[in-house]
Formats: C-alpha cells, sequence, structure tokens
C-alpha cells in the first residue's frame, strides 16, 4: 500500500507540475505561433469546437488530480498503528514552516507560503510581460485613425483581465471543504481560507484595472456605446460591466472593517458569487471558461453535495450550559463517521436563521466517542446569542441542520516531542480535542512516546473557567490520566481573586426528545466518502464532456457548418454553464440516494435502540446540575491537580516558550489575532530552534 500511495502522490505531483507549465507557456510567442494552430486543428473537432484544447490540457489535468487524491485519502483515512519510535521531519522542512511575516492584513506567512506568494506574482508578471510581448509585435489596430499608444493602452488593459483569470483559475480550490486536492500538500479548506482571500482582492486588483482601462480606451476613442453592446459573436461588453459591479459590491463587504463589524451584510452579498460567476462566463465566453473549469466543477461537487447534507436534521441529545455563555451541544453520530481532532462542523438553526451557517469547532473525539460528535459554541455575536436563549428556555427540541464535519488528513501534532498550546478564551476548543486524543493514544497505544502536553489557556473572567470541565468527556468508560503528562495554567485577567464558588462545577444539562426524523451526523457520502467522491467526479465529469459534445456535434454545428448562421456566442456559454450543474445534479443525486437507501435501514435500528432520558416530571425539570458523580470522579480529581491557576496577570509567553525543554516542541495557538501574531513572532524570532509553530484560526 505505502508504494502505490507514494506512486500516486508522485503522479499527481507531476501532473500539476504540467499543467502550471502550460500555463507559464500560453502567454509565449511559441504557444501562440506553433502550438495554437497544431492543437487547434487536433483538439478543437466537431464536438468541441473552440473548447476542445482548453478542455484537455486545462481541465483534464486537474480532474485526473481530484480522482487520485480521493483514492489517496481513502488510503490514508484511518491511520495505521502508531509506531514506537516517532520520525523526525527534516530541519528544512521545519524551516519552511516557521513564520517569517507577521503583519496586517497578510497575517501569519511561514517561509514556504511567502516562496509561492513571490514565485505567484513572478509568474504572473512574467505571463503579463509575454502577453505584452506578443500584442505589441503585432499591433492590432480596432478603429480607423487610432493611435499606436491608444492601441497598446487597450492591449494592456485586455491583458490584465488575462491576468485575473489566471487567478481565477485558483480561486476556488480553498473554499472547497470537501477538497481532494488540498490535502495532498497538507491542506486543508480552513487553513487555506486566507489564499482565497488572496486571489480574491488580486483578482478584482486585476479585473477593476481591466474594466477601468477599457472605459478609458472607450472614453479616449469616442466608443463610449461600446460599453452597452453584447455581441452575438463574441464576448458581451454588458456581462462584464454587471460582473464588474456585482465583484465590487462583494469585494467591499469582503474588506475585514465590513466582515468583522457587519458579519450578515458580508455573508449575505458573499452569496451573489452565484451571479458573478454566470456574468464573468458570459463575458469570457466558453473557452477562457474552460481553463478555470476545474475549480468551479469541484466547488460545485461540493456545494451540492453539502446541501444535500443539510436536507437532513441532526439528532441533537443534549446540552451542557456553562455560566460564562458557553454551551456544548452533543449530537448523535454514525459510527462509521471518521474525523480528526480541530475539526469544526457548520451548523444551521432554521428558528433563527434559515440561511446563515456558522462554523464551530468539534470537541468531541472519534476514538472515545464512536456515537457521539460534539461542538463548543460561545455567545458572541446575534447569532449564537439566541441558540443560547433557546438552549436555556427549557426547549423539547431543536431543529439542526449540519455540515462536515470538515479537518486535517491526519493527527499531524502526535509527531512532536512535546506541545505547547496557548489558548484565548474560546480558543480552548480544538484543543479539547487534541487532549482527548492524547488520552487515547496514551491508553490505547503503550509503546507510542506521547507528548508531553502544556497548556496555556486565558481567560477574561473567572466564570469563563467552567470551559475546563469539559476537557474530559462525558462517558461510561473510566477515562485514565496518569499516562499524560499534561499541565495546564489558567490565567483569569480580569478577576484578581479566586472566586468563592467552585466554578468547575457550575454546570448544567438539557436533555432534547428525539424525533424519528432527525438522524445521526454522517457524512454526505457515508463511510468510504473519498472513495464514492471520486465516482461522483469522474462520472459527473464524464458526463459534461459526452453532452457537451453531443450538443455541439449535432445542434450547434450544423447550425455554424456552412459558415452562413452563427450560433450565439453567450447561449454557449449558458449551454456550458447548464450542463454543468445537470451533470454534478445527476451524478450527485444519484449516488447520495443510493448511499441513502443503504443506510436507512442501518438508522431506523439506531432510532429503535437509542436511549433518550425521559423526564419524570415537567420537561422544565430536564434543566439540572450535571451528575455529581462526574464532577467527583478521579479523572476530574487529576485534572484540577494538573491545573494551576493564576488571577489577575497575563502569561509571559516569550519566557514560558523559550524556557521549553526538547528538540521538537510543537506550538499551537487559538485565539484572538494579537495573540496568535505574538505568539508566532516568538517563534520566528530564531531565539529558539525547537519551536514549530502551529496557527489555528476560524476567524475569517
Amino acid at each position: 500500500m505505502g508504494s502505490s500511495v507514494v506512486l500516486m502522490r508522485t503522479i499527481c505531483f507531476a501532473v500539476f507540475l504540467g499543467w502550471l507549465l502550460v500555463w507559464a507557456l500560453i502567454p509565449t510567442k511559441v504557444y501562440k505561433n506553433t502550438w495554437t494552430p497544431k492543437l487547434n486543428n487536433k483538439l478543437n473537432s466537431t464536438y468541441f469546437r473552440e473548447q476542445g484544447t482548453n478542455l484537455l490540457l486545462f481541465s483534464f489535468p486537474v480532474m485526473l488530480i481530484a480522482l487520485l487524491g480521493c483514492v489517496y485519502l481513502h488510503l490514508q483515512k484511518k491511520p495505521n498503528k502508531l509506531q514506537s519510535k516517532r520520525k523526525m521531519r527534516s530541519p528544512r522542512l521545519f524551516f519552511s514552516q516557521r513564520p517569517v511575516l507577521v503583519m496586517a492584513p497578510l497575517g501569519i506567512v511561514t517561509a514556504i507560503e511567502l516562496t509561492i506568494a513571490v514565485m505567484f506574482v513572478a509568474f504572473l508578471i512574467w505571463s503579463l510581460a509575454n502577453y505584452l510581448y506578443v500584442s505589441f509585435g503585432h499591433l492590432h489596430m480596432h478603429k480607423a485613425g487610432e493611435k499606436v499608444w491608444q492601441a497598446k493602452f487597450r492591449s494592456v488593459s485586455l491583458r490584465l483581465g488575462y491576468i485575473g483569470n489566471t487567478c481565477w483559475a485558483f480561486l476556488f480550490f480553498p473554499v472547497t471543504r470537501g477538497s481532494s486536492i488540498l490535502p495532498l500538500v497538507g491542506l486543508t479548506s480552513e487553513s487555506s481560507i486566507k489564499y482565497h482571500i488572496w486571489l480574491g482582492h488580486l483578482s478584482n486588483a486585476l479585473f477593476a484595472l481591466h474594466a477601468v482601462g477599457f472605459l478609458i480606451y472607450w472614453a479616449m476613442t469616442n466608443q463610449m456605446a461600446e460599453v452597452l453592446e453584447w455581441s452575438e459573436t463574441y464576448v458581451s461588453n454588458v456581462a462584464g460591466v454587471i460582473a464588474i459591479a456585482i465583484a465590487t459590491v462583494i469585494w467591499a463587504t469582503s474588506l475585514p472593517r465590513f466582515r468583522r463589524k457587519m458579519f450578515e451584510l458580508f455573508f449575505y452579498t458573499h452569496h451573489l458569487y452565484i451571479l458573478y460567476i454566470i456574468f464573468y462566463v458570459l463575458h469570457v465566453g466558453p473557452a477562457y471558461f474552460c481553463m478555470i473549469l476545474p475549480g468551479i466543477f469541484l466547488f460545485a461537487v461540493d456545494r451540492y453535495l453539502r446541501f444535500l447534507q443539510s436536507r437532513n436534521r441532526a439528532r441533537l441529545l443534549s446540552a451542557r450550559a456553562l455560566p460564562c455563555g458557553v454551551v456544548e451541544l452533543n449530537f448523535s453520530k454514525s459510527p462509521g463517521l471518521y474525523y480528526n481532532p480541530t475539526s469544526i462542523l457548520f451548523v444551521n438553526v432554521p428558528s433563527i436563521s434559515k440561511l446563515q451557517w456558522h462554523p464551530f469547532t468539534v470537541t468531541s473525539n472519534c476514538n472515545m466517542e464512536q456515537d457521539k460528535l460534539s461542538i463548543l459554541v460561545k455567545t458572541e455575536g446575534s447569532w449564537t446569542q439566541k441558540l443560547y436563549q433557546q438552549i436555556s428556555s427549557s426547549v423539547d427540541r431543536l431543529e439542526v441542520s449540519v455540515e462536515g464535519p470538515y479537518g486535517p488528513n491526519s493527527a499531524h501534532f502526535l509527531r512532536h516531542e512535546s506541545l505547547v498550546m496557548v489558548s484565548g478564551g474560546s480558543g480552548i476548543s480544538p484543543f479539547i480535542s487534541i487532549v482527548r486524543e492524547l488520552i487515547f493514544q496514551s491508553n490505547n497505544n503503550p509503546d507510542y512516546k506521547i507528548p508531553n502536553v502544556h497548556l496555556i489557556c486565558v481567560f477574561k473572567k473567572s466564570a469563563d473557567l467552567s470551559m475546563l470541565n469539559i476537557m474530559l468527556p462525558v462517558s461510561d468508560a473510566p477515562t485514565e490520566l496518569s499516562k499524560l503528562q499534561l499541565q495546564i495554567e489558567a490565567y483569569v485577567t480580569r478577576d484578581s481573586e479566586q472566586p468563592k464558588t467552585d466554578t468547575l462545577k457550575e454546570l448544567q444539562s438539557i436533555w432534547f426528545k428525539s424525533n424519528p426524523s432527525d438522524s445521526p451526523v454522517s457524512g454526505a457520502l457515508g463511510c468510504n466518502s473519498w472513495l464514492w467522491l471520486a465516482v461522483v467526479i469522474a462520472s459527473s465529469f464524464v458526463m459534461f464532456l459526452l453532452l457537451l459534445g453531443i450538443v455541439t456535434r449535432f445542434y450547434i454545428y450544423p447550425i455554424e457548418r456552412n459558415g452562413t448562421e452563427v450560433y450565439h456566442y453567450s447561449y454557449k456559454c449558458l449551454w456550458d454553464m447548464f450542463l454543468v450543474c445537470v451533470c454534478v445534479f445527476l451524478a450527485s443525486s444519484a449516488v447520495y440516494l443510493w448511499l441513502k437507501k443503504q443506510q436507512n435501514a442501518i438508522e431506523v435500528k439506531q432510532i429503535q435502540n437509542m436511549e433518550v432520558p425521559t423526564p419524570t416530571t415537567s420537561p422544565s425539570s430536564w434543566f439540572h446540575t450535571a451528575d455529581r458523580e462526574l464532577e467527583e470522579s478521579l479523572p476530574n480529581q487529576c485534572l484540577v491537580q494538573a491545573t494551576k491557576f493564576h488571577f489577575g496577570e497575563r502569561p509571559n509567553l516569550n519566557k514560558i516558550l523559550l524556557d521549553v525543554k526538547g528538540t521538537d516542541v510543537g506550538v499551537l495557538v487559538c485565539g484572538p489575532r494579537k495573540m496568535r501574531h505574538e505568539v508566532a513572532k516568538i517563534c520566528s524570532s530564531g531565539l529558539a530552534d525547537n519551536l514549530h509553530f502551529e496557527s489555528i484560526s476560524f476567524s475569517w
């Protein structure tokens, strides 16, 4: 199995390099004058017309990588038994992942990210320079009496649009949550959101220059009527104007100031991307659409599968409410659903908002809690406050829909000799799942050296300390902590004295009634989700090629065959988008319904056998103090003994991190931006070579 996995990764890497090479050659004179005529003659057949070349060179390679990635991830889905000896990574790899730039608005940038970003910008400059070199060598005058400098100005404006289209080829990969491509390079959709933001700003800036450039050109040459032109034989200028107008709205509301202070405005306007794509494709045409098709196609598959998963109501079993305004939601989970620590779950509560989805960290451990999935919600915004109020009002049942969970492909933090985890407020959530995973591994893999854990959690008030009470799962099985070297330091910044009451015990539980229509949380494509995703991607893409060939050969080509008639250029674009949607819908729905039919019998048995707490009095009595047995259990006593409290002070992170002993120390941080940046600067200062930084941030 190991050799096949290496072979697949090698093939994917080789295909990806070839795909990048084609992108690099497109602007060159050799490609335009030598390769293009030959390729068009062989590939642009009566079945695909002007799209044939781009489908083979730009669409097919990425779809092949996506398929191989699915097979690779299926083989890697469940980790093998941990080895007793930890494999040390190369110092060069550690250096490449060390933060080298910590500043707004870029955030925390590692050495390898900075290198790739510089290479990408250099690639765009190379492409623009070659485009202009070829264009200026064969300058075309578009109007009688047009001056040379005006023609060159138009050429520059047009080529800026070409470069923006190159950015679009990569734009949708980071936001494809169930991507089979991102894990190949060790990324998740959450960790790569910043790449989407960077590409979005860059592409919008290029498209803005492209649009303004043409407006200036048309004004200089008295052709302002071109703004309203919708050509039957070429691209639509009106569609381009509409697209850039929509893009401007999306761009403006996605700026940090709007996104943080007016999240709902950002959230709803961002859904205009559907109209943006439609008018963008109408503007660039079918041939250029095929250049950026893979990202949009894979995103469409992922988005529709998420839609299918969210149609089911998740079975919410119970909730644990903390006095600090934090609530833990516990869902029933399909035993076959596997996820790694630090995964996130997107949640929708129709009674609050039918459209809003919010991501929350999964605190449960897949190995320790095989039939339950838990998330932690802190009341910080209007949506979470309404959720907390509904739960606190002793409701019998709460309708919830979920998407996910999504997360890393492996428990990569286990490779370190020691772990230092720094959290701020609810940033402790992902570390709860890590601690639980370490507890499980320490009890089930005695030959493996589990990393020493030093958890530094910073809270504003003493009431927030109650979040430590959910560090351990609610389980009938005993939890052994003695094998795990865990040290917790809790800092309370705004309270100078320890509270008189025991904050760690102020926990309340709420049980919810079950409903036959609710179902356990499970993946949209079941247990073997990666293999089924490969089936969906392959079948939908092949179906798209077949239908496109049939429509082009037997409907469009007969109209254009004699050269006397021209099929409307925009209609070709609409056909492409329509066929993509139809094929994704048919393939995804067929696979989903097939798997759903197989799971129905299992879910019915689970519903019949599930034990749900039954109230002995009124429903209001379900809101009660947590079981005293749990609070006074031995594991909780060990947890309290491992915790050191600091009131009225902040941690000296510089001293703590630099004093950590060991050759391989993983430093994980999750919390406010200021805290993440501070830890990143310490790790990148060069004062300690043993610190290996990783930021966990969901504030996008």
